[in-house]
């Protein structure tokens, strides 16, 4: 291992800087430069994952770059479903995930199969894919979509009734956003966010009552009541950065704390207890990201058949 995990008073966790993370992250930007790739990473990575990031940012912001890098090669420092999303807009690009185990309980709630199941039971209503599911789900989308955009994809439909899937709580805060639609949700949810619960949350508010609560769409209902501010991980940075406040509880996983903390280090950011970690974005560690780009390792592969339908609602997303 190149890093020792340290953690903070707030339960989120940083890498000891050591010589040798420091050798493995310049080794990392050589070899990038060596072999025209470019490296992406989700907000919720590792501290010192998105140090040697060319590109940091939320599922959609990712997905822009992807569509746009001349890279040859896109190392994507997330989760499966995201490389995903990278490979159906750059077919023709070496797509690598450092750790093939980093899945996504959200995306696990929905398969192809019961996709066209819960078409069959809604025969004519169109279906909207949060951007969390594997491309098989996507392939039986009409359109995706991400928390940033979600309420003007589904607005951006002719219909009147719209099938939502996997997340149950996007799709409910969605239905609020849009209240001219009717949302059929798939009850699905994120087991990350689903762990921040309303006492959680009122005991953050009695330890820091001058604290702006803000909170991501994937959280509960009557955690999302508690919020002063709802929106995507990008719409929490943004929102920390031009508020005129300076502290904030964070209802979203831990990563998003450490972002928040360097890119605003004259404000204070807190969270719950415990500090929500996503396990499966914990998985791509430094030295995953070092054999990945060396090696050429875990390459994403689509089916073609798969990879023609699924990359249509994506690029109908791109298109709102």
């Amino acid at each position: 291992m190149t890093a020792i995990a340290l953690p903070a008073d707030d339960g989120t966790v940083e890498a000891k800087q050591t010589p040798a993370l420091r050798a493995t992250q310049q080794r990392i930007r050589e070899l990038a430069r060596e072999k025209n790739a470019v490296i992406l990473a989700h907000i919720y990575q590792r501290g010192e994952v998105q140090e040697v990031a060319d590109f940091i940012g939320d599922s959609l912001n990712l997905s822009r770059e992807a569509a746009r890098t001349s890279a040859d090669i896109i190392v994507f420092c997330g989760v499966h479903f995201m490389a995903e999303t990278a490979k159906l807009l750059s077919p023709n690009k070496l797509v690598l995930l450092p750790d093939m185990k980093a899945g996504c309980g959200l995306a696990d709630m929905i398969t192809a199969d019961q996709a066209r199941a819960f078409r069959a039971k809604y025969p004519g209503l169109p279906l909207v894919s949060y951007v969390n599911t594997y491309a098989e789900v996507k392939a039986e989308s009409d359109i995706c979509c991400t928390s940033t955009n979600a309420a003007k994809v589904v607005e951006s439909l002719p219909d009147d009734e719209v099938l939502f899937c996997p997340d149950r709580y996007l799709g409910g805060y969605v239905q609020k956003k849009v209240p001219n639609k009717k949302i059929i949700a798939w009850q699905g949810y994120c087991p990350t966010h689903f762990v921040i619960q309303p006492p959680m949350v009122l005991a953050s508010k009695k330890q820091h009552p001058d604290a702006l609560v803000l909170a991501h769409p994937e959280c509960s209902p009557e955690v999302l009541e508690l919020a002063d501010y709802v929106g995507s991980t990008q719409g929490i940075m943004d929102y920390a950065g031009a508020s005129p406040a300076q502290r904030f509880i964070i209802l979203t996983e831990a990563g998003l704390l450490l972002r928040l903390k360097r890119l605003h280090p004259h404000k204070h950011f807190y969270s719950i207890a415990p500090c929500p970690h996503c396990p499966y974005m914990k998985f791509i560690e430094l030295d995953a990201v070092l054999d990945c780009l060396e090696n050429e390792r875990n390459p994403i592969e689509i089916p073609t058949d798969i990879m023609i339908r699924a990359r249509r609602s994506i690029e109908r997303m791109m298109a709102v």
